[in-house]
């Protein structure tokens, strides 16, 4: 059949299985805007209050299913505002496929109005981009994008078209939605030569990442775990991959994880990392990291193997194939003084469980634990917050932990928590903090256009919370450019926009809030106060080895 450039856009969405998209319409994009008119019965666009939230959104959708959410946005300012958000699902190895409208072809490189080479600013930042220049092209590229999105390891890719490819006319053949490559494992000799330092050990450590939940291969992590008795830890795009509640698992580990996990790791003397990355703030200083310890690296991407650390079995494949062919390799063990070590580093981290009463980050947390459902998907802006969050929720199905990790985007939180409930179609929940509240909270205007139901609990301290603990640790208390000294009524800002809210001071007016809130048909904002004083802990000073970890706060500033 005969149609547009637009309308094939479209159509190939549909046809790729897509239900949603996110995005903001202009001059050069109005034609596939025009065609999603047209197939609204088929595909549902969800308009953000600015580009970056839909690709936000965008994110949040692709992490809450696996599957690559859309977005959509125009040339110039509306693609360049999108940059953040790939960038962020780029760092986290997220599918997401953006499509850009540009000014036509016979104008590029003419500095036309609102024309930008979006596809060389975000060459950096996704896996593949396109400039597509001829209509024929088109359906190809797209479906192309799609695979290259979900295959190997997940990442962004960019279509940008311009305005007369998106007005041609070409014939259109509908094929059913593309698969991503077919995956492999690693080679049978790195599989065996790791088999056997595993048998040899007497102290394995099993340490997984986001890798672990795109390869599905849970299942497996579990059954190793159980066959060479081996605690689990994790990174902080590990979290909700299993159930918190489980056995073996520590937690996350690294710069603010758990300290049973973090020193499980330090005294490991096998490492068996799957689907994840050592970056600064799992190893610190890479000198002084897992000295006694030999590393199994298992990742779809080669170039992550020995890139920061030396590893001394690289084993490039996928993780569920891999792990299925490694398993049955390995002694079955009981380690009993390894299970005493680690229980021993349990009690150890609970002597330095915060207690006390009142709105503290924990107490808070738990009340929040208490409202959420196992199907439940939680956002997390970056700071203080996000950090609290990933020490104290829990969760029991995977995909339920939606955060920003590589980059550390602030204001990335509501936009994901508006594209997990799309994803999910259950309730959804933000926790963030004032200053990343303060840098999306125009998309409030799209939850409550759209009545999603969406529960947004803010850690109120009045300051740049994180930032500010570096200046009261490294900087001699310096606080520049951290006191905020706003005046914003957030529970007033929430009713401006069409959302209802409450303030809570104290633990019995959160428990009343989040009752409402939990009830509520649409968005519902919790102002929640907390000290400017409040530390994240355990922390790991920059560059620092597990042995310098700060557990708990000293002199004047406790």
């Amino acid at each position: 059949m005969l149609l547009s450039g637009a309308d094939i856009i479209v159509k190939t969405l549909i046809e790729q299985n897509c239900d949603v998209v996110f995005g903001y319409p202009g001059g050069q994009i109005l034609h596939v805007y025009d065609s999603l008119y047209k197939y609204k019965d088929k595909i549902r666009h969800v308009l953000s209050a600015h580009e970056q939230g839909a690709a936000h959104a965008a994110d949040g959708y692709a992490r809450a299913t696996g599957r690559p959410g859309v977005v959509i946005a125009t040339s110039g300012p509306g693609a360049t505002n999108l940059v953040t958000g790939i960038a962020t699902a780029h760092l986290d190895s997220v599918p997401m496929v953006a499509i850009t409208g540009n000014v036509s072809t016979a104008q590029i490189g003419n500095d036309s109005f609102q024309e930008i080479d979006i596809t060389g600013i975000t060459l950096p930042i996704t896996k593949h981009n396109y400039f597509v220049g001829s209509v024929d092209e088109l359906q190809e590229t797209l479906r192309e994008a799609f695979r290259l999105a979900m295959s190997g390891r997940p990442g962004p890719v960019l279509v940008d078209v311009p305005k007369d490819v998106q007005m041609a006319v070409c014939e259109y053949t509908p094929q059913a939605a593309v698969l991503p490559e077919e995956p492999s494992a690693a080679k049978d000799i790195r599989i065996e030569e790791a088999a056997s330092c595993i048998n040899s050990c007497e102290k394995p450590y099993i340490y997984f990442g986001g890798g672990l939940v795109s390869g599905e291969a849970q299942e497996e992590l579990l059954a190793l775990a159980e066959k060479i008795d081996a605690p689990i830890g994790c990174s902080m795009m590990g979290l909700s991959a299993i159930p918190t509640a489980h056995p073996r698992f520590l937690g996350m580990q690294g710069m603010h994880g758990h300290y049973a996990s973090s020193m499980a790791m330090h005294q490991a003397d096998c490492i068996i990392a799957l689907g994840v990355r050592f970056n600064d703030r799992v190893i610190g200083d890479k000198t002084r990291f897992a000295t006694h310890s030999r590393i199994i690296h298992i990742d779809i991407d080669g170039s992550e193997l020995t890139k920061t650390i030396h590893s001394q079995y690289n084993l490039r494949g996928d993780v569920k194939i891999t792990l299925q062919k490694l398993i049955p390799l390995l002694e079955k063990k009981e380690r009993v003084d390894w299970q005493s070590t680690i229980n021993s580093l349990r009690v150890e981290e609970k002597s330095y469980a915060d207690v006390r009463e009142g709105m503290t980050p924990k107490n808070v947390l738990e009340a929040l634990n208490g409202c959420l459902s196992e199907n439940t998907p939680v956002a997390t802006d970056v700071g203080q917050h996000q950090m609290w969050s990933a020490q104290y929720l829990t969760f029991k199905k995977r995909r339920k932990f939606i955060s920003s990790g590589g980059l550390g985007t602030m204001g990335f939180g509501l936009g994901a928590a508006i594209g997990a409930h799309f994803a999910t179609g259950e309730r959804a929940v933000l926790v963030t903090g004032d200053g990343s509240f303060g840098m999306s909270l125009q998309e409030l205007a799209t939850a409550v256009s759209n009545n999603v139901p969406l529960v947004i609990l803010i850690f109120n301290n009045g300051v740049l919370g994180m930032v500010r603990q570096w200046q009261t640790l490294f900087f001699e208390k310096h606080y520049s450019g951290t006191v905020l000294e706003r005046k914003t009524d957030f529970v007033g800002l929430a009713r401006a926009f069409g959302a209802d809210g409450r303030k809570a001071d104290s633990l019995d007016e959160l428990r009343a809030a989040l009752d409402e809130a939990f009830s509520a048909n649409g968005p519902y904002v919790i102002d929640c106060a907390i000290n400017k004083d409040e530390f994240v802990l355990p922390m790991l000073p920059p560059g620092g080895s597990m042995d310098e970890i700060i557990v708990k706060k000293e002199g004047e500033i406790v």
